[in-house]
């Protein structure tokens, strides 16, 4: 089918998956043009590298010469494009569906997990791609190293694929080698409850191939007879895969590496954290399995600049240091406050979050006041709603009464830079989902410019 397809159009075209598979395309000879909301740095990426993108809504002329739709379900209903093309005959498929069937042609490893997927995804891709391997990775962030969330190769035998578990979407794949790094609760506005999203865990390890690998996280508890070949990974001594956390040295992490075979090898990570530790053990697993040479996983490690948004360092000098993470979760909070005391125990955090979700922000608000309250000061910024409506009750102001911190504010994002300037911290880390990133930018300008 996508053989004969000419044109591709793409309804959400910015999103870091969807902007992934549009890139995808268009390297393969496709016309390529899509819609989004606002311009974006990724959209305006995708612009400069020949796709046709617009940001107002069509309606019935954006389906003129299409011959086939891909789209989020993140998509409005109520968006005119949206109705246009489903009213149509045009062949439409939503983003986890095509990369299920561009998965076919591969041996596919897919990456799972609540918390890690990107830096795993981005860690194997490197590995693999660096080791002279011919692979197509997608990863669901922009990798420092390429500069894109897709490493295409015309001659690749293998796919690594970041596996979402939003909206069941990683039930499309049928992995060669799978790996699940976490199954904390999450995304209950559509799982309802844990047991639900661990069901669905489940039903994904099962659509292994026969034959295939299943590696995961060894807190997790997945029954051992669910894949053909099933590895644990961690610091447990019981581990197929283990790593052992030496020391920091030079803002990064030495540790070792035991593989399969009880052979031994220290290694260096220049990424703070014990989930970072964790997220290197997975890559490395798969390195291992694939009889990548130490020589040749050690190169790619020194090499590795990590994946934007995942504790990026953009201000690193003895007096101003500016962190933006991507954690939206208490889980990933957690470990964003744990990696910046680790990397500078002397430095007081000034944490600034945006919380993502009415939903996330009600479900686990008590967790996310617990975590924040590890901080030195807050600044809370309003939640970013992105696919949904208010709740009544649920808003910021709600979540800063539960912090226990004296030092805690809830500011507008208008006036955050000023805040940060008359406030100032040695360590500002910067946390959310949502369009704080356009703010990281400009207080990291401000911060230069004081």
């Amino acid at each position: 089918m996508l053989e004969t397809v000419r044109h591709i159009y793409f309804l959400g075209i910015g999103g870091i998956g969807m902007s992934a598979l549009a890139r995808y395309f268009h390297v393969q000879g496709k016309i390529v043009s899509g819609y989004d909301k606002v311009s974006t740095p990724i959209t305006k990426a995708l612009q400069d590298e020949g796709i046709d993108i617009h940001f107002e809504d069509l309606g019935d002329n954006a389906i003129k010469d299409v011959d086939l739709l891909i789209y989020t379900p993140a998509i409005p209903h109520t968006l005119n494009e949206y109705t246009a093309f489903m009213n149509s005959d045009i062949p439409k498929f939503k983003r986890a569906e095509i990369l299920g069937e561009i998965s076919k042609d591969y041996f596919t490893i897919a990456i799972a997990g609540t918390h890690g997927k990107t830096t795993i995804t981005s860690m194997v891709a490197h590995i693999l791609h660096v080791s002279g391997l011919k692979v197509n990775a997608f990863i669901g962030g922009i990798s420092n190293n390429y500069n894109s969330n897709l490493i295409v190769d015309a001659d690749a035998h293998i796919m690594v694929v970041e596996a979402d578990e939003f909206d069941r979407s990683f039930l499309h794949l049928h992995p060669d080698i799978a790996i699940i790094s976490s199954i904390d609760a999450d995304h209950l506005d559509i799982y309802n409850d844990k047991s639900t999203l661990e069901n669905t865990f489940m039903d994904f390890t099962r659509q292994i191939k026969k034959g295939g690998t299943l590696i995961y996280h060894d807190k997790l508890n997945i029954p051992n007879d669910i894949a053909d070949i099933v590895h644990t990974y961690g610091e447990n001594d019981i581990d197929t895969f283990q790593s052992k956390f030496i020391k920091i040295k030079n803002r990064a992490q030495l540790f070792s590496f035991k593989d399969k075979s009880n052979i031994t090898v220290n290694f260096e990570l220049p990424m703070p954290g014990r989930h970072n530790l964790n997220n290197v053990t997975a890559a490395l697993s798969v390195a291992s399995l694939l009889n990548i040479s130490k020589e040749q996983m050690f190169y790619a490690l020194s090499t590795y600049k990590g994946v934007r948004r995942r504790f990026e360092r953009l201000i690193d000098t003895d007096s101003q240091v500016l962190i933006d993470d991507y954690a939206h979760h208490p889980a990933e909070i957690r470990a964003a406050i744990y990696a910046a005391r680790e990397m500078f125990p002397n430095y007081p955090i000034m944490g600034v979050f945006q919380p993502h979700l009415y939903t996330r922000t009600r479900d686990f608000a008590d967790d996310f006041a617990k975590e924040l309250s590890k901080l030195d000061s807050l600044v809370l910024l309003d939640i970013y709603p992105a696919r949904e409506l208010p709740i009544h009750g649920v808003d910021s102001q709600m979540l800063l009464q539960k912090v226990n911190l004296e030092n805690k504010h809830l500011v507008s994002k208008d006036d955050l830079p000023n805040f940060i300037i008359n406030n100032l911290s040695p360590l500002i880390l910067m946390m959310g989902a949502g369009d704080i990133d356009r703010q990281v930018e400009i207080v990291k300008q401000t911060l230069l410019d004081a």
